[in-house]
């Protein structure tokens, strides 16, 4: 397989996952330099090969007049929203080489619709589940079901930057929630179809691959943390932190994903003419050892991703540049026999309201636990001084010999940072061991 020397990659959003995948990239022999569009402050104080470009994720022209300005050789979209808009499309019509899926098929994700509908017709194990466009025929729904029929799961439809999710364990929820999903309007327009599904038993875990469309390359299984709370209580947010390899994911567990889930969502997907490549995440639900799907996502996962990528020994980018030339199966996929676990830090309030701007200070301490990397989310340089500007500012990760190990050296790098307002969980990972 030809070899492309010094590459320049442009990374596509804002968050810890592109940062990570901006430090990844940039470990790599064959890349000259990486783009971040439009990156943050982490990404802007990397220097070396690093360096942010001030465009949005969805400024698809602005982006493909760039990457055609500056002979980009190989972009990778982390966020989801430059999918649904089409930017692989704009980007494959140009001749230029990106990671993702086509807007067709990242459908998958933007539309929880389209994507039950597409595992009902391909015999992929899911829940139960209806669709419905109006309250009234969604609340009719619900009170025609039996009091042992709840919890019931209601998702939009629409992205919701992972928070479009209720899980009403009463009749009652589910009829308030759907007051809030179709009258309130809490998640807008991503409710126009509201999916309305079985809530299914067991504990989630994800598994990620990388495709080009028939042969595909797994990372480690991991496990998110997606409410605010310690013990999983609260609200659902956008991740408060992972760990990899999961071991609920048994060998035998991933090898009924592969044969039930992954080659029939990429055998299925081509043969509707959908074709899927890029980053496939499949979000699980296990229960005695059988896997359904809860989700797909069309890209990798955030927080996950700052527990996958470290794990990867082989060169990222030489997977990535094989996978937009159709030779994957050629390429070496090798991972670490360790263990890896990220802390999210986020801003008081978050997920409902929070305050942007809070000064950040960075103990050099970091520097010296051996294994610890900081990747920044949601943070900003204002005049050299590095504030917060989201909800989820930090992911903290660290790879260890031992689960064990990796969460204690996590949380030794989650005290060297300060800043207003911060908070996270204290128990990420506890449930593994």
């Amino acid at each position: 397989m030809p070899r492309v020397r010094s590459m320049k990659v442009l990374i596509i959003g804002s968050g810890a996952r592109e940062h990570a995948f901006a430090w990844s990239a940039a470990q790599s022999a064959s890349v000259e330099v990486v783009y971040v569009a439009p990156g943050n402050g982490g990404t802007a104080r990397m220097g070396g090969k690093v360096q942010n470009v001030a465009l949005k994720a969805v400024d698809l022209e602005g982006l493909l007049s760039f990457a055609e300005e500056n002979r980009v050789d190989l972009t990778v979209v982390g966020p989801e929203q430059p999918l649904e808009l089409g930017l692989v499309d704009r980007f494959r019509s140009a001749g230029k080489k990106i990671i993702g899926p086509t807007q067709a098929a990242a459908r998958l994700e933007s539309s929880k619709v389209f994507a039950k509908e597409f595992m009902q017709r391909q015999g992929i194990p899911t829940a139960g589940y209806h669709v419905f466009t109006d309250g009234v025929s969604a609340a009719q729904h619900l009170l025609s079901l039996p009091m042992d029929a709840f919890p019931q799961v209601l998702k939009a439809s629409g992205l919701c930057g992972g928070k479009g999710v209720i899980i009403a364990l009463t009749k009652e929820e589910a009829l308030r929630a759907i007051i809030e999903m179709f009258e309130t309007r809490i998640f807008g327009d991503a409710a126009s179809e509201v999916v309305i599904e079985d809530f299914l038993q067991g504990e989630e875990a994800s598994v990620f691959a990388l495709t080009d469309g028939e042969h595909y390359k797994l990372f480690l299984p991991a496990q998110d943390h997606k409410r605010i709370g310690d013990g999983d209580t609260g609200k659902n947010t956008g991740g408060m932190g992972a760990y990899a390899p999961a071991p609920l994911v048994t060998g035998e567990v991933m090898r009924k994903v592969e044969e039930q889930i992954l080659r029939p969502t990429l055998k299925g997907m081509a043969e509707e003419g959908n074709r899927y490549t890029g980053f496939l995440y499949i979000g699980l639900m296990i229960n005695h050892g059988e896997p359904f799907v809860v989700e797909y996502n069309a890209r990798l996962g955030d927080p996950e991703t700052q527990v996958v990528l470290p794990l990867l020994k082989s060169d990222f980018i030489a997977a990535l540049q094989a996978s937009v030339d159709g030779c994957l199966s050629e390429v070496e996929f090798e991972m670490y026999p360790k263990s890896a676990a990220t802390v999210v830090i986020a801003s008081g309030g978050y997920p409902d309201h929070f305050e942007t701007g809070k000064p950040v200070t960075l103990q050099a301490e970091i520097s010296a636990i051996d294994g610890c990397q900081i990747f920044h989310a949601g943070t900003a340089l204002q005049d050299g001084q590095l504030v917060t500007a989201g909800g989820r500012v930090f992911s903290v990760t660290a790879v260890g010999g031992s689960l064990q190990e990796s969460i204690e050296t996590a949380y030794r790098g989650v005290e060297t940072i300060n800043f207003e307002g911060a908070y996270h969980r204290t128990d990420i990972g506890a449930k593994a061991l």
